[in-house]
């Protein structure tokens, strides 16, 4: 299997690839906000140098295949407006966790649902997953209609899972089935 350093994903509106050096300043402009943190597990960041880590770090385990992290790339002006990740991954038990993030003036406009059907169905189809997972905050009510717009279904609820910032807050926790998202792409016409 090959690595993911120079994969590419493509969606209508979307170019997915690895994080580059040079998304560094667009990355630490999204993940600075606090609005885009809000319900992160982290506090916004507060230097350029979190982003410069998040790159170098991608960098090295996208080689050895640990993780699965994209830029997504608005094709129409080529601004970077977020990313997605499958993380997590157990190969033995065929299963990842989605995780992503978007800069707020990108909110709203379906891009994260483009991106999230790209990175479902690639999990899916190119690397046999069974399941997908994810973990929210539950008051993050967009997050949970993306997913559950994608066929994810509320499986769990954890109290007080996470304390960021001093802020204590609970997971909903979503799993989506490979059978389920075949049956789904069937239904729908895009398999």
């Amino acid at each position: 299997m090959s690595s993911f350093e120079h994969l590419q994903l493509e969606t209508a509106r979307l170019l997915l690839r690895p994080l580059e050096s040079t998304d560094v300043p667009v990355l630490y402009a999204i993940f600075s906000d606090p609005e885009v943190m809000r319900y992160w597990s982290t506090p916004p960041w507060t230097s350029a140098e979190a982003a410069r880590e998040l790159v170098v770090r991608d960098q090295a385990a996208m080689a050895k295949q640990d993780y699965l992290r994209l830029g997504l790339v608005r094709k129409e002006d080529q601004q970077l407006i977020g990313h997605c990740c499958l993380f997590q991954w157990s190969h033995t038990c065929r299963r990842a966790e989605i995780g992503y993030g978007m800069a707020r003036a990108a909110w709203g406009c379906g891009y994260m649902h483009e991106a999230l059907q790209a990175m479902v169905d690639y999990g899916f189809t190119a690397h046999h997953l069974n399941r997908i997972e994810a973990d929210i905050d539950p008051r993050n009510t967009a997050s949970a209609r993306s997913l559950e717009r994608l066929g994810f279904i509320k499986e769990g609820y954890l109290r007080q899972r996470w304390i960021v910032a001093e802020e204590v807050s609970d997971s909903a926790l979503y799993g989506l089935l490979r059978s389920d998202w075949l049956a789904q792409s069937v239904r729908t016409g895009s398999a």
